[in-house]
């Protein structure tokens, strides 16, 4: 049995050394720190959905700055009592930062609405209206 635990753990070991000799983009799936999201956009404004499955609300961080959107997520490690005797075959969950930018031009922060719920971040982030978009400024 434990040949055969060797076999597969260097059979993952050679999938992973594969994947770096070619661009990050050739086995995307396989990227550890990609948040996966959807991004849409309407008249009124962008909505965005990021998977973030594991993480604590308190440990992702949204920010809104000249027309770009960055969403962070820190991961302490893992505290996993289940298997003390060393018998884990393979281990894929991560820890550590993972961070995300989208160019989002116009966004109005003060009606930015963020919800965390079942490992997916949901964001609204309206548009400027034309109004506030105006370029005059009336004199005191």
């Amino acid at each position: 049995m434990a040949n055969d635990l060797q076999r597969r753990d260097n059979f993952f070991d050679d999938m992973m050394n594969m994947r770096d000799l070619f661009n990050d983009n050739f086995f995307p799936a396989m990227k550890t720190n990609y948040m996966k999201s959807d991004v849409t956009e309407s008249d009124k404004g962008y909505q965005v959905k990021i998977d973030m499955p594991g993480f604590d609300k308190k440990d992702i961080h949204v920010n809104y700055a000249n027309g770009m959107l960055t969403v962070s997520g820190h991961r302490e490690t893992f505290d996993d009592d289940a298997n003390k005797n060393g018998e884990v075959i393979q281990s894929e969950r991560r820890y550590g930062q993972m961070s995300r930018s989208y160019r989002l031009p116009n966004v109005d922060l003060e009606k930015v609405n963020a919800k965390y719920n079942d490992g997916v971040l949901e964001l609204d982030l309206p548009k400027i209206s034309e109004k506030a978009n105006g370029s005059h400024i009336e004199i005191q």
